[in-house]
């Protein structure tokens, strides 16, 4: 096992792999910007080292300085969390070349996954079902135009080097599809430094549910089950659940096997997420993989009891998985609600500023993943998640029960949240009989 591990991230999945270690007796080396200097989570890690200033790519983003406290602090592995560097395969490989474990897969498996239109040759040559569409990546309009008509509008137009809504646009006849080439490819360099697109099908009234993967160096892979992620804005994630309420026993065991089928075929180890699309027939399609550990990784934690961040360290310190697909349970039901600092009535404006107020929920089988308390100022300079409010109980409508009542609890002041939202949300009806689809927040709010 590793004596010392480097965590290059912040925020609440920074104190999550702190916490981790602890528990697995390892010491911590957090980097931090000169915005995140005096965060809580850098005064239970061991050491921390500064690394640059507020702006991520002056600081997080910065993979020779990461490395170069990594060496400075002796540490032995480096777990990159979500976000940032988390799924570069360059800056794993940088790690390794270094003498230094990236907490993570291979960055052959990066580099394979982490391109979608690649991921998705590989599906197919797996037999997991892909949305249909060019298949690969557009050479000129004229092609995109010919894909189009070949599938039918809408199609979605999607940057094949990233995600989290960035470089997608949607296209329902010729002309929309060419002017949005330009903007989608133009919003993919700017994020990504690729501008590469592909073309895929719009699936109509889709849910969005993904599957749980965790493999070892030995050639053990198996799935924790699934997550249901439909309630979503803009392509974020507001909601995660599971079990999913809106799929068969027998859709689940095939879209999970289909999951590992494709892991495997990719040589994947470590913890990674499939992600599909399932229509109201319950057909499922595959859209990419997540080469790293997920925000709502919470939700699978509750309903199997299995601590994720911990395998992910003993897996690339050469460990065994233990855990046999057999013996995976999926336990009652699991809800996570992120609470974000944005401001639902102004369109999720973000909405820096300083935490005056701070009452955070609790009770049986509540959970809060968060770095944020009272007199924490959230910097206007990283993603807007103040904390992930995740709930267990037996049944789904216990714990949506239980939900609503640790959201009536939640008080945070004076900055606006989207902790209303989620009140209404978890009191409408169609989320209450999982009558949703991603597009409900946008036709509903």
């Amino acid at each position: 096992m590793f004596s010392r591990i480097l965590i290059a991230n912040r925020g609440e999945i920074a104190l999550r792999i702190i916490r981790a270690c602890r528990e697995l007796g390892i010491e911590t080396v957090v980097v931090c910007s000169e915005a995140d200097r005096e965060a809580a989570y850098t005064r239970l890690a061991d050491r921390v080292v500064c690394i640059g200033k507020a702006p991520p790519r002056e600081s997080y983003l910065l993979a020779d300085r990461i490395i170069a406290a990594a060496e400075i602090a002796n540490v032995d592995a480096i777990h990159p969390g979500y976000g940032f560097l988390a799924e570069s395969a360059s800056f794993a490989e940088q790690c390794r070349a270094s003498k230094i474990e990236f907490i993570g897969p291979s960055a052959e498996s990066i580099r394979m996954l982490g391109d979608k239109a690649a991921a998705k040759k590989l599906a197919r040559k797996t037999k997991v079902p892909t949305v249909p569409g060019s298949g690969d990546v557009l050479e000129d309009e004229d092609q995109a135009a010919r894909v189009a008509d070949e599938i039918g509008y809408p199609v979605m137009i999607k940057a094949a080097a990233g995600g989290g809504g960035r470089g997608m646009r949607i296209a329902h006849n010729q002309a929309s599809l060419r002017s949005s080439l330009h903007a989608a490819r133009a919003e993919a360099a700017g994020a990504f430094k690729d501008g590469r697109v592909y073309l895929e099908k719009v699936i109509e009234h889709p849910r969005h549910v993904e599957v749980q993967v965790l493999g070892d160096r030995h050639g053990n892979l198996i799935h924790l089950w699934e997550r249901d992620c439909t309630m979503q804005r803009r392509h974020q994630k507001l909601i995660e659940e599971s079990p999913s309420p809106a799929i068969s026993s027998s859709t689940r065991e095939e879209l999970c096997r289909s999951a590992v089928r494709l892991a495997r075929a990719a040589g994947y180890f470590s913890a990674g997420t499939v992600e599909f699309l399932v229509d109201r027939k319950e057909n499922f399609y595959f859209i990419e993989v997540n080469t790293r550990i997920q925000v709502e990784h919470p939700v699978t934690e509750m309903v199997t009891g299995i601590d994720l961040i911990a395998w992910m360290i003993r897996i690339a310190a050469g460990q065994k998985l233990t855990v046999r697909q057999k013996d995976v349970p999926q336990i009652g039901h699991a809800i996570e609600a992120r609470i974000n600092a944005e401001d639902p009535a102004e369109g999720f404006r973000p909405c820096a500023g300083r935490i005056e107020q701070f009452r955070p929920p609790g009770g049986p089988g509540v959970r809060l993943d968060s770095h944020c308390y009272a007199g924490y100022v959230i910097p206007p300079y990283y993603d807007s998640l103040i904390g992930k409010l995740i709930v267990h109980r037996p049944t789904r409508d216990e714990a949506i029960a239980c939900m609503r009542r640790c959201l009536d609890e939640f008080h945070i002041e004076p900055i606006k949240t989207t902790i209303p939202l989620h009140r209404e949300i978890f009191r409408h009806n169609n989320f209450i009989t999982a009558d949703i689809d991603t597009l409900f927040i946008e036709r509903t709010w």
